[in-house]
């Protein structure tokens, strides 16, 4: 179900990019967002200082806390890997949250969107478990005993491949929903402020499933971190 009005597509329109901006409105929405943070890390690194201001507290807070989050669950290790996972959910989590103003479309509603995430993230498991165990890397997918490769290989590849859907279709699946369930509010009863409820529900949905992308992304590493049993 389209949105009757996105700003930034009808902005598009008028330079002549149109054709585009309607039929990939998750792209302009994906580049509003990456601009957005852009200015964000921008404004919040700008005026740093040893006594620090509100808007620098509020920053040290929420990086600090995902940092010790992830250091909690993978070892000191996965300080290394903390700005792709710290960046995957503010992401993620600004992209939910825009679908909330009236006019802007989230980009995680959008199935590619999603994918492009799971995409960097899957790949990235095994990279580092490389990195860290090199040829040995390939016991994780092996079993315990040589004659259980047969069974135990391809049982591991299904869940590898696994992951990369449930990360995909999980997010996707949750905007989606919200976005139509907002999209039939408005029209239905718009004018008398039904939607509202569900606006202030879809803050918590948009950091829950923010959330929920992150930490698997936080074990999926984890996992890759630790040594083959």
């Amino acid at each position: 179900m389209e949105h009757p009005i996105l700003f930034l597509v009808q902005l598009f329109d008028l330079i002549g990019l149109g054709h585009f901006a309607y039929e990939y409105p998750h792209v302009i929405y994906t580049w509003f967002v990456m601009l957005l943070l852009i200015l964000l890390a921008f404004l919040g690194t700008k005026g740093i200082s040893m006594i620090p201001t509100k808007g620098q507290n509020v920053f040290e807070i929420v990086i600090g806390g995902m940092e010790e989050f992830i250091v909690d669950i993978t070892g000191e290790e996965g300080r290394r890997f903390f700005p792709i996972l710290a960046t995957v959910f503010i992401y993620i989590f600004i992209c939910n949250l825009i679908g909330l103003v009236p006019g802007f479309f989230p980009p995680t509603a959008k199935i590619d969107t999603t994918l492009s995430c799971a995409l960097v993230v899957v790949p990235m498991t095994h990279v580092i478990g490389v990195m860290y165990h090199g040829p040995k890397y390939i016991k994780h997918f092996c079993g315990p005993i040589w004659w259980m490769v047969p069974i135990i290989l391809p049982i591991e590849l299904i869940g590898h491949t696994a992951r990369m859907l449930s990360l995909t279709i999980r997010l996707f699946g949750n905007m989606a929903g919200h976005e139509l369930v907002l999209a039939i509010l408005f029209m239905l009863a718009g004018a008398f402020f039904a939607p509202l409820p569900i606006m202030v529900l879809g803050i918590f949905v948009s950091l829950v499933q923010a959330f929920v992308f992150f930490l698997l992304s936080t074990m999926y590493f984890a996992g890759a971190l630790e040594h083959a049993h």
